[in-house]
């Protein structure tokens, strides 16, 4: 993947001020925190997402988050890239991941769905694993709790003081992957805490 293959750049969450703070949706935080970086809002309303087009470090990208809940993410990111005419091996997904600790963070260039039911929809709705992620850390839960009600909680107050610069770190790994390549950004933050 070159500096400028990423023409879209997709943060997973769940829509709604119920699930804004919750682990789930730090993919939404960070396209919060690169349209911040741009003086933009990610505002725009079509196909169930919200987006907004800019350029990020001269390239020029879509900023979305899929406004269907996150078990359907794959229709709105189909409809997306179908409209703005960006092929799957263009498009960076970030999210959640729980076999990660909090705070670390892992690019990969593809891959399976490791459980993530946001991801699964993504593969299984545009038929290919060759998309690149970015997955954030957000801890596993003690066994005898749900999965999913950890992923829809929200940070512990510790998690919460670091929380910031860990959307920084997502943000500043995007900008390097359109900037140097994906291979720069694996090298640059894969080993980061």
């Amino acid at each position: 993947m070159s500096e400028s293959s990423v023409k879209m750049v997709v943060g997973l969450g769940n829509p709604g001020g119920r699930y804004e703070s919750t682990r789930h949706n730090i993919g939404f935080r960070v396209i919060d925190r690169l349209a911040a970086r741009l003086g933009m809002s990610v505002a725009r309303s079509r196909f169930n997402a919200l987006y907004e087009k800019g350029r990020l470090e001269g390239q020029e990208l879509i900023l979305a988050k899929p406004q269907s809940f996150m078990n359907l993410s794959g229709k709105p990111v189909q409809a997306l890239a179908d409209y703005f005419d960006i092929e799957p091996a263009e498009i960076l997904v970030v999210y959640d991941e729980i076999d990660l600790t909090f705070g670390r963070l892992k690019i990969v260039a593809q891959g399976g769905h490791g459980g993530h039911n946001g991801v699964r929809s993504l593969i299984d709705t545009l038929k290919v694993r060759d998309f690149a992620r970015i997955r954030m850390g957000v801890g596993r839960p003690d066994p005898r709790m749900d999965v999913s009600d950890w992923v829809l909680g929200r940070f512990s107050p510790e998690e919460a003081d670091s929380l910031d610069p860990f959307i920084d770190g997502a943000a500043d790994a995007v900008s390097t992957i359109l900037t140097q390549g994906l291979k720069m950004g694996m090298n640059a933050f894969n080993c980061v805490k």
